[in-house]
């Protein structure tokens, strides 16, 4: 380019720029005239933004956007209104976390453009919690709190205004520039929306009338949801409103966080359309709520979202076919987990559409609420869905009989669904109660790697990040709710393909060891897919998120009067109370136990805050060492089977679990108890082990026990020959990561680094290769000890490197392993019997809530504690002496095996007795049964005699099982079979011979 062309050119510049400024003036004048008032108020600080805009309208004709402000914290655009524009835009920020939104749309074309005009603006400023919580001391102006509260009074009179001041802080503290520049209305509608949300369970929609209209009467969309997913939360309601083709012309959303969690607040206008949104009970209000409801289910992960977003399927639909696919995934890829990987599972159903859809409308005609002719049109189109799969043919067999298998275990789902949420609208996560007879129906090609015994429930649970069961082997069931972190997809798939086989095996474990309590065992355990996750705060928020939504849908299904669901949107086909006691187990915080004990008695459940052990209302494990009891207890009575007096005598421990946890630290205390000539020569926890031949040294081991990790264990202490590695403890050398080690030879202590290859060898090692007398696995992995690495238990010479265990820990473990080892003659007091106490302890919660009121129970806790803990060593010690007692009479039985056989006698016994006295619910008020009903609870309720008196007001079906579960265990503990034979001969002889 010539120096002549160059000044022309810049001379075009010129007067591009000179034009462009005369029109600017021209431009904002059409800005205030076309846009909502608000504009000017949300804005306020922007004016360089809507300058730029002003100078710069007329090139959105050629532009796709105009960037009018970019900084970390702020994006202002401008673009067309055209179908999908803020959708767009909202995909291009799915990884950055909005803590403010608002677009609003030109009232009228941009003159010399022909399309209207969009304005967009993204703030990327969230609290955490603990910005909240730490908040300082604010001052709002008087002004404005005065100006807010007078419009609350006359807009929302039913507020509670004994919450003004810290809700209208709370969004100060989230956006002060929001709550200083809004009207008061605006103010005051966000935080009616947030008490709202609140009230509501988390979620939230109402639409009205909007007062502000300045051209055009508009209607206002109101949505909240607590702790909603993180990122593209508002692209996925955007897409909502988008696939259900109401425009939306102008919103505003704000996200705040509580101090313990996020909740989004959106406003979304709309214009004369809207009108018929204000008929609640029409067709297009009832789409938008289960549509925005279900987006709390719906992840926007994987295909089935992508068929939502292409119009082949609805979300309610689609969040459905999602639990279908997960369903199936984790009821066949426990067994065969190559053949049925969750992708294949799920490519079943996003592959063939028209088979899914099938599923999803018999699904659909067995569980609407107040469907006509629902039974008829029901197994009408089971026939033909039944035939659709078992002549399923694409000429590809291996590949059909994948599918025909996933189709029959959908099929199954649905046949054998008792009763679902699904139909709820405000729910967080799907639930399905089954009946356990698809197990039968399935196959042993899919369940032979599970325990023979079928459950009397299964209940299957499915949310947007997670999935999960519970499952219980008795009508009144009990046991821990656990959740599975997955922090990367592998983890979540690897979870997911065992998540059916470790429930079913650690219920089935449960049961046999509630055989002393009137609950048979239950557990809960649900993976979290928290792969897309980094921050541990965020992390925390979608574990709350599931356990919330988990324990709102299994109250929506078994919220029960006289036998059926309140909600008159479950249809059930059970047809009973279900008393259902839950504990907390692995990743299971206090605030959420507190939280579910609150929620069930707020819903109405029959057991009130009983549905869950609390803190509040129950018994520390931790603090009163409920479950060490019972395995100090068994470790007690097996160490005098060797020879050993505990009390008197010196003996050696290993133990894993670390000296803070509850199980192995309580175990170590109580073992201290019993005399300090004890040697513990190996802890191992997740943080390190430690090793010494001569023992822990006994001062420095109390300054951690139910304090620390083992890591914090001064090495100093070390006896000569004794280490210590440390997992907690790294560094890096080049590319190597090498961990710590230390050891003390001839008084000096010294450090060196391994390798992690090195680390892991020694590490994993040292649970089989370090002597003692006894083993005390109280924490660690399930099967940790298997069939393939028993072996390394026994010595050189081949003895065992324990003569006795101890199992503290559950499934540590495998039965397979037991028998080898047995073999081997280790003595082994499994899980079931040795760890019992801690369930036996939560179910005297459960009697304490029952027959108490709290005033009560903290006044008394003390006394009720001892009474339980003087229970739980009799439990103990009765089964314990009774396995060697049995052991002598057949030396042929393992001590496994004995242990069993006796769970299954008391199991036996009590079902029999279960029945039998709901059948005669009489007897329970007969002076012989009161005694023996009477006999089951602590002293304190047993002799107090207002305590006594209430026992008349327990459920029915809980007097049969209380006495049912004392008579069985005491049938087999005083081993009065023979006695209890001869009296029903006797009977029998004298009803029809004398």
């Amino acid at each position: 380019m010539t120096d002549a062309e160059k000044t022309r050119w810049f001379r075009q510049v010129s007067k591009s720029i000179t034009a462009r400024s005369l029109d600017s003036g021209a431009n904002l004048q059409w800005l205030q005239e076309q846009m909502h008032p608000y504009l000017s108020i949300t804005m306020r600080e922007e004016a360089d933004a809507i300058g730029s805009l002003a100078f710069q309208l007329p090139s959105l004709k050629t532009n796709k956007r105009l960037v009018l402000h970019d900084t970390d914290k702020t994006l202002i655009l401008a673009r067309l209104n055209r179908p999908g524009s803020l959708y767009n835009t909202l995909k291009l920020l799915r990884e950055r976390e909005i803590s403010y939104s608002q677009f609003t749309h030109s009232y009228e074309a941009i003159p010399g453009v022909g399309e209207e005009l969009e304005l967009q603006r993204f703030d990327f400023d969230r609290k955490s919690a603990e910005e909240i919580n730490a908040g300082e001391t604010v001052k709002i102006p008087q002004r404005i709190q005065k100006e807010v509260r007078a419009v609350m009074k006359k807009r929302y009179p039913q507020y509670d205004f004994n919450r003004f001041e810290k809700e209208l802080r709370l969004i100060w503290l989230n956006n002060e520039a929001y709550v200083r520049h809004s009207p008061a209305r605006r103010v005051a509608q966000i935080i009616w929306l947030y008490h709202q949300a609140v009230a509501h369970g988390g979620v939230y929609l109402d639409v009205e009338k909007a007062e502000e209209t300045h051209k055009y009467p508009e209607y206002r969309i109101m949505f909240a949801a607590g702790n909603p997913p993180q990122l593209d939360f508002l692209q996925q309601i955007m897409e909502v409103f988008q696939r259900l083709q109401i425009g939306i012309t102008r919103s505003y959303s704000l996200t705040i966080n509580n101090g313990l969690h996020p909740y989004f607040l959106g406003t979304f206008y709309v214009r004369g359309e809207g009108k018929q949104l204000l008929a609640k009970d029409g067709f297009l209000y009832n789409q938008l709520e289960h549509e925005l409801f279900n987006t709390q289910i719906l992840t926007t992960a994987g295909d089935t979202y992508q068929m939502v977003t292409r119009g082949q399927l609805d979300g309610v639909d689609a969040a459905l076919i999602n639990a279908f696919a997960s369903f199936c995934h984790t009821s066949l890829g426990h067994n065969q987990p190559d053949r049925f990987d969750y992708q294949t599972v799920e490519e079943c159903f996003t592959a063939d559409p028209e088979m899914a859809l099938k599923l999803v409308a018999l699904f659909r005609l067995r569980f609407e609420p107040q469907l006509p002719e629902r039974e008829s049109n029901y197994n009408a189109e089971l026939t033909i869905i039944e035939r659709a799969i078992s002549s399923y043919n694409t000429g590809h067999a291996y590949l059909d009989g994948i599918r025909k298998a996933v189709y029959r275990c959908c099929l199954l789902f649905v046949t054998h669904t008792l009763k679902t949420n699904f139909f709820v609208t405000e729910k967080h996560a799907l639930v399905f109660r089954l009946h356990p007879g698809y197990l039968d129906e399935l196959g042993s090609e899919f369940t032979d790697d599970l325990p023979p015994e079928r459950p009397f429930r299964v209940t299957f649970f499915f949310a947007r990040h997670g999935c999960g069961y519970h499952i219980g082997f008795s009508d009144i069931a009990r046991g821990g709710w656990r959740t599975v972190m997955a922090k990367n997809r592998e983890d979540f798939i690897t979870s997911a393909n065992t998540i059916f086989r470790e429930n079913y095996v650690l219920a089935h474990t449960q049961h046999l060891k509630n055989k002393d309590i009137y609950e048979g065992g239950s557990k809960m355990v649900v993976a979290l897919d928290a792969a897309d996750l980094s921050d541990p705060e965020i992390v925390t928020r979608r574990l709350y998120k599931l356990q919330y939504g988990f324990i709102q849908a299994f109250l929506d299904i078994y919220v029960t009067e006289n036998g059926h669901p309140r909600d008159p949107r479950v249809v059930d086909y059970y047809g009973e109370d279900e008393p259902i006691e839950l504990g907390p187990d692995e990743n299971m915080h206090d605030e959420m136990v507190e939280l579910i004990a609150k929620i069930s008695t707020k819903r109405g459940y029959l057991l009130g805050p009983g549905v869950i052990s609390s803190k509040q209302f129950g018994i520390n494990h931790k603090e009163f060492g409920v479950t060490s009891t019972g395995v100090i207890t068994f470790a007690d009575i097996t160490l005098e089977q060797l020879g050993i007096d505990m009390r008197k005598d010196p003996y050696s421990v290993k133990i894993t679990g670390g000296p803070g946890g509850d199980v192995a630290g309580n175990a170590m205390r109580l073992l201290l108890e019993r005399g300090e000539q004890v040697q513990i020569r190996m802890i191992l926890d997740g943080t390190g082990v430690l090793v010494d031949p001569q023992g822990a040294d006994i001062a420095a081991l109390k300054k951690v026990i139910l304090q620390s990790d083992i890591d914090q264990y001064d090495a100093d202490a070390l006896h000569d020959g004794g280490m210590m590695l440390y997992r907690s403890s790294t560094r890096k050398e080049g590319l190597r990561e090498l961990y710590r080690k230390v050891t003390k030879e001839n008084g000096k202590l010294s450090e060196e680094w391994i390798t992690v290859d090195e680390f892991y060898r020694l590490f994993n090692s040292l649970v089989f290769t370090v002597e003692a007398d006894l083993f005390i696995p109280a924490g660690g992995r399930p099967e940790t000890i298997h069939a393939g690495n028993w072996q390394q238990f026994l010595l050189a010479d081949g003895t065992p490197s324990s003569r006795a265990i101890i199992e503290g820990a559950n499934s540590f473990i495998t039965p397979a392993a037991r028998d080898e080892l047995q073999k081997a003659g280790v003595i082994i007091m499994r899980d079931a019997s040795a760890n019992k106490c801690g369930v036996i302890s939560s179910s005297y919660e459960i009697i304490a809530n029952l027959l108490m009121n709290e005033k009560e129970f903290i006044a008394d806790k003390q006394e009720y504690v001892n009474d339980v803990l003087d229970i739980l060593e009799k439990r103990a010690a009765d089964e314990a002496r009774l396995i060697f007692r049995r052991k002598e009479e057949d030396s042929t039985l393992s001590y496994t095996d004995i242990s069993a056989g006796l769970s299954g006698e008391i199991n036996a016994h009590y079902a029999r007795l279960f029945d039998y006295f709901q059948s005669r619910p009489e007897l329970a008020s007969k002076p012989l049964y009161r005694k023996a009903l009477l006999a089951h609870l602590p002293r304190l309720l047993r002799e107090t005699p207002r305590y006594r008196k209430r026992l008349s007001q327990l459920l029915q079906k809980y007097r049969a099982a209380i006495l049912a579960s004392e008579i069985a265990s005491s049938l087999v503990y005083q081993e009065d079979l023979q006695a209890d034979y001869e009296q029903q001969l006797n009977g029998h002889l004298q009803r029809h011979f004398s």
